[in-house]
């Protein structure tokens, strides 16, 4: 069989998403492409055409899809249609997200064709303190679009839409990961919440070093940023994505979590990307 349109919709504050999204999509080369970056909110979602195919790339923080990602996706419908899922995380674990995504794009009338982990740059990553610095990198981008590519044979394959054959994202393979660094990662985040030790809601802005240049008010995807007043941040609003401190050209923003260096400490073996088909 043959899928004439592909929707490409993505949530993706520092752009690891998107750019999975876009490899993936080059692999499937498409005759009519749809882009809907739902990072900011511009618009509403628009309906999915019956038969099309959606590949959807979100983040994972905490273990879970970035919650403000799945309230842009409360508008989206998909009845007979199918969807491609990618979770996006910063080399630690992808936990449940994979799952979670499956759950809302199913109940929305999706059948999920495909399923695929990636890892992205961490949120917290800074020079001091490297977590998955760089991903995706070029191996990465060229695994999407190969990913993108069996995709694409799979729909081929398939004689009409009854065989193209959905997927159990439970039955994706999960990257391996040392025992010891994960025991001291649980074990430390237990200790903080033993002691009630108090964790940065927003990043800080150093006032010498900003310019106003209103960067961070365009890439903050809940406008917790206001123009005009750019040293301070809406606690209320803050996702802690970290787009303005990565998109900052004064290095006036930082986020200093004590997260940073526990990930960077413990999490410094590359894991790979995952697909299932």
């Amino acid at each position: 069989m043959k899928i004439d349109k592909v929707h490409l919709i993505t949530f993706s504050p520092t752009h690891t998403s998107k750019q999975v999204g876009e490899a993936i999509v080059q692999g499937l080369t498409p005759e009519n492409l749809l882009v809907q970056d739902i990072t900011l909110p511009t618009g509403e979602l628009q309906p999915v055409e019956t038969g099309a195919l959606t590949v959807i790339t979100v983040p994972v923080y905490g273990g879970k899809v970035a919650p403000l990602a799945m309230k842009r996706l409360e508008a989206l419908q998909g009845a007979g249609s199918f969807a491609v899922l990618v979770a996006v995380y910063g080399n630690r674990a992808y936990e449940k997200a994979l799952q979670e995504l499956d759950a809302k794009v199913s109940q929305c009338g999706f059948k999920v064709i495909a399923a695929a982990t990636f890892v992205g740059e961490h949120s917290y990553s800074t020079a001091d303190t490297p977590i998955a610095v760089g991903r995706p990198d070029a191996d990465d981008l060229a695994f999407a679009t190969d990913f993108g590519k069996k995709i694409a044979q799979k729909v081929s394959d398939a004689a009409d839409e009854e065989h193209l054959y959905g997927v159990d994202v439970l039955r994706i393979p999960r990257p391996k990961q040392p025992i010891w660094p994960m025991l001291k990662f649980v074990r430390q985040v237990l200790k903080w919440k033993k002691q009630g030790t108090p964790l940065p809601r927003t990043p800080q802005t150093d006032a010498d070093l900003c310019k106003h240049c209103g960067l961070c008010v365009k890439s903050c995807p809940n406008a917790a940023i206001v123009a005009g007043d750019e040293c301070n941040t809406v606690a209320e609003r803050c996702i802690r994505c970290c787009a303005c401190v990565k998109f900052c050209p004064h290095k006036a923003r930082t986020y200093n979590t004590p997260f940073a260096p526990l990930l960077s400490n413990n999490f410094k073996k590359r894991k790979e990307n995952k697909i299932l088909l």
